[in-house]
């Protein structure tokens, strides 16, 4: 298959890397200095040179900001037919980007990132496979996170962002709140130094990437329920309440099982 991949930065490279032994993959980005470390593909720093490529999909991995304007950049340079494919981990404008693009679309969300995964060994990640879209690259990508040994899931585009507003809201606001209060540490513990680590890796990422994950819809329902069991554990330890705080710990310990 011919891919056209836009974008590279740590996603884009990664992919690149993954799909050029066994596709015919170009890869572009606006900034030419950015594809001096890609190889084994074809290099466009102008969308003119995509019209010759003639590419079967494209594989949108350009940050959530520019992933829409990406697409409407590459639209007169390809093919009819060709495939538009995104990894995005925010899906919300998307849909209807898709219903009016008159292309065949996937959309997947590969749960794993180069902050925090190793690249080498995915085996214990996982995959989103949006099931609205085109069965050729529903396929294709079935097939592709399969070999990585990533767990697949397939979900709608409205289940995919209430999962994200659980499973990335969640640990991204606990984690704000936890350096909101920070203070220098001349001997920090164990469990202080990683969740450390936690929050300067999650402070490396794109403000517009935190920001529109935290402005998912569903968000506030789950920030809510950190409020409360907030609430609950103050109360607990204001009124040194003993038989109440084993309680909360078992329901803990129950939930994490």
């Amino acid at each position: 298959m011919k891919i056209l991949i836009l974008g590279a930065g740590k996603m884009g490279s990664f992919f690149c890397d993954l799909l050029s032994f066994s596709n015919d993959v170009a890869i572009y980005d606006p900034v030419p200095e950015r594809l001096r470390f890609t190889f084994n593909c074809r290099r466009f720093s102008a969308l003119s040179e995509v019209t010759d490529f003639m590419p079967d999909m494209v594989l949108n991995c350009a940050t959530v900001k520019f992933t829409i304007p990406a697409f409407e950049a590459v639209l007169p340079y390809i093919p009819e037919r060709c495939i538009l494919s995104d990894i995005s981990s925010i899906k919300t404008s998307l849909p209807d980007f898709y219903a009016k693009c008159g292309h065949p679309f996937v959309s997947s969300h590969p749960m794993f990132g180069p902050t925090f995964a190793s690249l080498s060994n995915l085996s214990n990640e996982n995959a989103i496979i949006i099931k609205e879209g085109d069965d050729l690259g529903r396929a294709f990508f079935k097939q592709l996170y399969s070999e990585l040994r990533l767990n697949v899931v397939e979900y709608t585009f409205e289940e995919h962002d209430e999962t994200m507003a659980y499973s990335l809201s969640i640990p991204f606001a606990s984690t704000l709140v936890f350096a909101g209060i920070m203070k220098h540490q001349n001997a920090p513990g164990t469990t202080f130094k990683r969740h450390l680590d936690i929050a300067r890796g999650l402070m490396s990422e794109d403000d517009y990437l935190l920001t529109e994950i935290l402005f998912n819809p569903h968000s506030p329902e789950q920030i809510s329920k950190i409020q409360d069991r907030l609430s609950e554990l103050k109360a607990l330890i204001d009124t040194k309440d003993s038989e109440g705080m084993k309680t909360f710990l078992d329901r803990v310990r129950n939930n994490i099982k």
